[in-house]
């Protein structure tokens, strides 16, 4: 909220400068912000009595969006990688697909392993459950299992996330 936007009696004003006036009536705060030329702003409005503060409203909010910016370049975002396989792969396909996994958990990624059953291999479904294990085996210097293996429809599938 600002200037007239307060409809607060009292409040504790802070100066430009950072100098407390003390617990004061709106209007005269707002008397004192007119004579800076400048706006009158409530910092912190759940406070007994609220704080306000004397700034320029316009270079104030600029700043707060470049700090919003700042802190946004700065956060990094985990992606979601999958892997699928299916439950008659090779064991150089397998290593070829671990490989693949181990640079997306090295860049921070999270990765999905997904074994997908076609036709009659749905009769076999938990006989190659143990291919995902092994996949997970594999990958246990490097990566940790977050989601353990589940059953999602026609495939099985589990989540392994970089080890701290």
């Amino acid at each position: 909220m600002i200037n007239e936007q307060i409809r607060d009696r009292e409040v504790r004003l802070i100066g430009e400068n950072g100098e407390q006036f003390g617990v004061m009536p709106a209007k005269d705060a707002m008397k004192l912000a007119k004579e800076a030329e400048l706006d009158l702003v409530k910092i912190a409005p759940t406070a007994k009595p609220p704080v306000c503060k004397i700034i320029d409203y316009g270079k104030y909010k600029y700043e707060q969006t470049r700090k919003d910016k700042e802190a946004k370049k700065k956060q990094k975002t985990v992606d979601l990688k999958e892997v699928r396989l299916s439950p008659n792969i090779e064991s150089n396909d397998l290593n070829t697909k671990v490989n693949n996994a181990r640079k997306f958990i090295s860049k921070g990624n999270r990765v999905k392993i997904t074994l997908r059953f076609r036709g009659r291999e749905m009769a076999h479904m938990q006989q190659s459950r143990h291919i995902l294990d092994d996949f997970a085996k594999l990958l246990e210097d490097i990566a940790v299992v977050e989601k353990p293996a589940k059953l999602e429809g026609r495939s099985i599938s589990i989540v392994l996330t970089e080890k701290r």
